[in-house]
């Protein structure tokens, strides 16, 4: 597995820098998701850079790239919606969506506290206290568990942003901001493992198929510590450029083949630890 750059305001900010009335909002929210990261990544298996930025570029969207927890809108539109539980008076406007992936409806609020709670036992009744969900960490890990009991790794995998944004809107609304900032996140993350690798730079040339020599055994050693079975013998062939495709892809890495700063980066956790 490939070493993970920090999910920190830096990042954050890079992804979506701060602007207009809502700036101090967003620096506040995107504050509180880095303060969360640790337990709303495990809760949700983000354990590649694919499935990173694809949580990043859905719950950007739905929260208005973090200026926001709550819902713009009333409410009212959820209003008798038995498909969401909503089957008493006033329940639209009380379960608007909230949180960073926007948990909508009686019935979301009562499946997160189920959840949640075998994990934070003292977590709150959000079915009660639905307007708590707005607030750190519960606005992050409202969006892990519909990440986690959604399965939407799945679409992270392969980098389906279609099928994510079904899965989570009902439908494609907001597709193509949706795909925008998966490419903005792409764009950080490659740039913050990229640098991860810096102290290596000017040891590790970029690599393709017909190298050889020691600098391929060290990639082809970093590669069978990512998991890939392939010879270390110093010769980029046919298996070692199909492995290094595989691993960019799953990397959100441009998957051509050429070994750069950006796969280096990638790779730096197994360049430290080889294979032994």
């Amino acid at each position: 597995m490939a070493s993970l750059p920090a999910i920190d305001n830096d990042f954050l900010t890079r992804f979506v820098p701060p602007s207009g009335k809502h700036a101090e909002a967003q620096r506040a929210n995107m504050a509180g998701l880095v303060d969360s990261w640790g337990i709303v990544a495990e809760l949700a298996e983000l354990t590649t850079p694919l499935r990173v930025v694809h949580f990043l570029c859905q719950t950007g969207h739905e929260c208005d790239r973090f200026r926001t927890t709550e819902e713009y809108a009333s409410g009212r539109a959820y209003e008798g919606r038995a498909d969401l539980g909503n089957t008493r008076k006033g329940d639209g406007a009380r379960f608007k969506g909230r949180g960073i992936i926007q948990t909508t409806g009686r019935a979301n609020c009562r499946a997160f506290t189920a959840w949640i709670r075998k994990y934070i036992p003292a977590a709150p009744d959000f079915e009660a206290e639905p307007e708590r969900l707005a607030q750190f960490p519960w606005a992050a890990l409202s969006a892990a568990w519909y990440w986690q009991t959604h399965n939407l790794n799945r679409f992270a995998d392969r980098d389906d942003v279609i099928g994510a944004t079904r899965a989570i809107n009902g439908g494609l609304n907001g597709l193509d901001d949706r795909r925008k900032l998966l490419g903005i996140a792409k764009t950080v993350m490659a740039a913050a493992m990229a640098g991860s690798v810096a102290v290596h730079s000017a040891a590790l040339p970029t690599l393709h198929r017909g190298s050889d020599g020691d600098a391929v055994a060290t990639l082809q050693r970093a590669l069978r510590s990512a998991g890939y079975h392939i010879a270390t013998d110093g010769d980029f062939g046919p298996a070692t450029e199909l492995a290094v495709r595989t691993f960019q892809q799953t990397n959100s890495l441009i998957p051509d083949g050429i070994v750069g700063r950006a796969t280096w980066g990638a790779l730096a956790r197994h360049i430290d630890h080889p294979e032994t």
